[in-house]
């Protein structure tokens, strides 16, 4: 009921009381408000009550499409269809893995484990060994 009334505004409302009544009929006032407030929820309940007794197993196939109405407050299109068409896996596809478009084949501790150019891990692709003393590189001949 006053799910959207949040401590701010509750610390307002009381600050405001205060200023309006005053601080003798401040206490009186709130002690009122809290009896009527319990009185106007041991009549809900007690309506709840009657009315279950009232209609028996009828109540609670009323009540069920109530539940899913309420349900539907928290409404997001992206779990509902997951949920639907997937059975609730999270991750389908498999898509968590990839990273930079390129899928994380090194496993490890998160750490992108591909070269980046080729999506193959970085210990899969030949690795040219080093120059030895004194050795010149290779002159590429479609750098010229």
């Amino acid at each position: 009921m006053f799910d959207s009334v949040g401590w701010g505004e509750i610390l307002v409302l009381i600050i405001a009381g205060l200023f309006i009544l005053g601080p003798e009929r401040l206490p009186e006032a709130a002690a009122w408000l809290a009896k009527s407030v319990k009185k106007v929820r041991d009549f809900a309940n007690g309506a709840r009550e009657q009315l279950r007794e009232e209609m028996g197993p009828e109540f609670d196939q009323l009540r069920k499409p109530l539940e899913d109405l309420r349900g539907l407050r928290n409404f997001d299109p992206k779990r509902v269809v997951t949920q639907h068409l997937f059975d609730g896996d999270a991750d389908p596809l498999g898509l968590k893995g990839i990273t930079n478009g390129s899928p994380n084949l090194g496993g490890g501790n998160g750490s992108n484990a591909t070269n980046g150019s080729n999506g193959y891990a970085a210990g899969q692709a030949k690795q040219p060994e080093p120059l030895k003393p004194g050795e010149r590189p290779p002159i590429d001949p479609d750098a010229t």
